[in-house]
């Protein structure tokens, strides 16, 4: 499987059969698109820097609501959470999304801005990959993200939705939460490539992805 980061919210997930586009964001933020085509969408919330379907090509099956989905051999499950820590009384609700595909759970938390409850925990036990967003303003700041990784205790963690160049949304910078997870320094790559065996078993493995 190969994860590449695009921006903000918006991953590549590939697999062998299948390929996944999350969060897809409009090119007003600053920030453009490669051309895309894929199989699958999911989209945790309807801003424009997370809802542009028609950004991606092939006629992919289009995920915007809760609940649980299987499509091409990948088991998709959105779970409700909030946008801001007032119970969406700011910027509404937002949707976890789980994807289960190739031995591998993928947990994308979205534009979250809020801690997650015991129920909401239990949902996305054992993880392998979190994608957490870290750049605070919109979504959990660093201190809050390395917080809930430390609750969630993931396999592998990827940073995104923090402030990056050509970048017009107004997000803090990456480092608060390096700093928390006690990474001090790092080579960010262009793609994160793994199987299950790569996963590592012991501690949870930071992983800066390119743009």
């Amino acid at each position: 499987m190969h994860l590449t980061w695009l921006g903000q919210a918006c991953f590549k997930i590939q697999g062998k059969d299948v390929t996944i586009i999350t969060d897809p964001f409009d090119q007003k933020i600053g920030l453009k698109l490669p051309r895309l085509q894929a199989n699958i969408v999911t989209v945790s919330h309807d801003h424009y820097d997370h809802n542009n379907i028609e950004a991606v090509k092939g006629d992919p099956f289009v995920i915007t609501q809760l609940g649980e989905y299987e499509i091409k051999k990948v088991f998709i499950r959105g779970i409700s959470s909030w946008h801001d820590d007032k119970q969406g009384a700011e910027r509404g609700r937002n949707i976890i999304y789980t994807f289960n595909f190739e031995d591998i759970k993928i947990v994308h938390l979205g534009d979250l801005g809020a801690k997650l409850d015991d129920e909401q925990l239990d949902k996305i036990e054992d993880v392998d990959i979190l994608l957490i967003p870290v750049g605070g303003i919109y979504t959990l700041n660093g201190k809050q993200a390395a917080e809930l990784v430390n609750e969630i205790e993931p396999r592998i963690v990827v940073p995104m939705h923090y402030k990056i160049p050509d970048l017009k949304e107004k997000l803090n910078s990456l480092d608060a939460f390096c700093n928390e997870m006690g990474v001090k320094n790092y080579n960010a790559e262009e793609k994160l490539k793994i199987s299950k065996r790569d996963l590592p078993a012991d501690e949870t493995k930071v992983v800066v992805l390119k743009v």
